[in-house]
């Protein structure tokens, strides 16, 4: 993993962007960190509403404790299936079947995705309108073709009024990550407009959670650099933007470890 950083970085000349890490704003790193918290509290609404339609169901607290200790071992293990794995432990531990725990997380799992695919859909055409004819446009369409499957076990498993809603916390927790971007970015003195992020944010974490790196480390910063050049974002800047978004996730999860 280390080695295949190096060889990505060398592509192209950071010195000038990791200064920008040296000329942090902290007030909109702070107010991203802000937005993580209020991410981490649509998720577990999320969650609970897909249990609630399964009534399987955990006190709202301790839902959100477990969601916690969840993103804490997403950072070391392969995407976030070894922290839907630790919460499906524990959510037996606390008093759920065997069912409801697995059921619970993985139904939430498909909403989630499916609420990601709704957006990048949605944002299609603003995305399309910042590619113009590059042949990448072809790319991101391409990753809704997943949608089927996710609407299938949406209406085979969950009631329509709850599916709507764990969806809609879904789309939710996107715009919110987008904007934790967006003001990082700020901090960094990166120009990038709200939307760019809403566009373009999406797509990259669609591709980072394909469970081949650990949490995504590697698979993001690709994606991020790619995807970013689309709004005139250097490679450097784009990289520095990707690395500090995730340390940030790295400190933010760390509660959850306390938990």
């Amino acid at each position: 993993m280390k080695k295949s950083w190096i060889i990505f970085a060398a592509n192209f000349d950071i010195g000038a962007s990791a200064a920008r890490l040296r000329q942090l704003d902290m007030g909109y790193l702070l107010t991203a960190l802000g937005v993580f918290i209020l991410l981490l509290a649509n998720n577990t609404l999320r969650w609970r509403t897909v249990m609630l339609a399964i009534d399987a169901v955990l006190p709202l607290w301790q839902s959100f404790q477990i969601l916690y200790v969840g993103v804490f071992f997403n950072q070391p293990l392969p995407s976030s299936v070894g922290g839907d794995a630790v919460r499906m432990i524990l959510a037996r531990k606390h008093g759920l079947s065997l069912q409801g725990a697995v059921n619970g997380v993985m139904l939430e799992r498909v909403v989630n995705v499916f609420g990601l695919i709704v957006l990048v859909v949605a944002t299609q055409p603003f995305l399309l309108a910042r590619i113009g004819d590059n042949p990448a446009k072809f790319v991101f369409p391409a990753l809704a073709a997943v949608a089927n499957l996710a609407g299938d076990s949406k209406r085979l498993f969950l009631a329509p009024a709850r599916a709507m809603a764990a969806v809609g916390f879904g789309i939710l927790g996107m715009v919110l990550l987008s904007l934790m971007v967006y003001f990082i970015a700020l901090s960094l003195g990166i120009a990038v407009s709200p939307i760019d992020c809403l566009v373009l944010v999406p797509p990259v974490m669609l591709i980072a959670s394909v469970p081949i790196s650990i949490a995504g480390w590697g698979l993001r910063e690709t994606a991020m650099v790619a995807a970013f050049g689309f709004v005139g974002v250097a490679e450097g800047d784009a990289f520095v933007l990707s690395l500090l978004f995730g340390l940030a996730g790295i400190v933010a999860a760390l509660p959850g470890g306390l938990i």
